[in-house]
């Protein structure tokens, strides 16, 4: 029978964020594969737990990948952990998993800690609906068309950000997105944690004076769904009745379905759409 991959979540600080569950796989499982075999033995020897190890991670992902995958479908059971957090999630482990399901083998999820649900629990924004982004790209075109999309985005938006990058990051955001509020998490389930809220201005200028420590995640407000109506009807008004009426006309339309599109674009009414074009 070939073996299991067990993706386990853990502490992200706290080292009592860990589930009982989570130890006992780790104990019983033939291999654990880690992110940082450097950073994951003082979890290891913290719980006691003498189950050898492994490193995967993003520069030997793919190679060692398949190596993992031989061993589970020769019947090994290999344990799945990052460095902080659920596997998974912005780490190469959704590379390892997509290789287990093509061919056939089982895998499982021990739920546990994650970053971007603990800071979008801290937030005081909405939880109803979110985005979670990762880091910003590093190449900066890349970049800049990440944060025009997240400039329509009417989830709230969750980023992570290393410290030292932390105010170049709140400064494009502000410069793509406009003001919005933000809260910056810090430290989270550790001694200094912070959930710092304000509007975006204020993230910048309170960061420049205070030289921000330890990892980040910043969840920011969605753009509300009036203000991308306002928008999309000052947009459209720039451009004349007739031309709006060709605009549709000349994607096949009749005059009467293109009236009543110009007329939701403008938010009017469709008597306002064909006054303006008989005056």
């Amino acid at each position: 029978m070939p073996g299991k991959l067990y993706l386990c979540a853990t502490p992200i600080g706290n080292l009592e964020d860990i589930t009982y569950r989570v130890v006992r796989t780790l104990s019983e499982v033939d291999i654990i594969a880690a992110e940082d075999t450097r950073n994951s033995i003082k979890l290891l020897n913290h719980f006691g737990i003498k189950t050898p190890m492994t490193s995967y991670h993003e520069h030997n992902k793919i190679e060692k990948g398949k190596k993992l995958v031989e061993k589970m479908q020769e019947g090994a059971s290999i344990a799945l952990i990052t460095d902080a957090g659920t596997p998974g999630i912005s780490d190469p482990g959704e590379e390892l998993v997509k290789m287990c399901y093509a061919v056939g083998i089982e895998v499982t999820s021990l739920p546990g800690a994650a970053a971007c649900i603990t800071a979008l629990t801290l937030s005081g924004l909405s939880t109803r609906r979110f985005a979670f982004e990762a880091f910003l790209p590093n190449d900066k075109k890349e970049k800049q068309e990440v944060l025009k999309e997240l400039a329509g985005e009417t989830r709230t938006m969750i980023l992570y950000e290393a410290p030292h990058r932390l105010v170049k990051t709140l400064k494009e955001l502000h410069e793509v997105l406009g003001e919005r509020r933000i809260t910056v998490c810090r430290e989270l389930t550790k001694k200094h944690e912070t959930a710092f809220a304000a509007i975006l201005s204020e993230a910048v200028s309170y960061y420049e004076e205070h030289e921000p420590k330890g990892e980040c995640v910043l969840v920011l407000e969605g753009k509300s769904r009036q203000e991308l109506r306002d928008e999309a009807i000052a947009k459209w008004s720039e451009m004349s009745i007739e031309d709006h009426m060709n605009y549709y006309m000349n994607q096949g339309l009749q005059k009467k379905e293109a009236m009543k599109m110009v007329a939701k674009d403008r938010g009017v009414s469709k008597r306002e759409i064909y006054s303006g074009l008989i005056s």
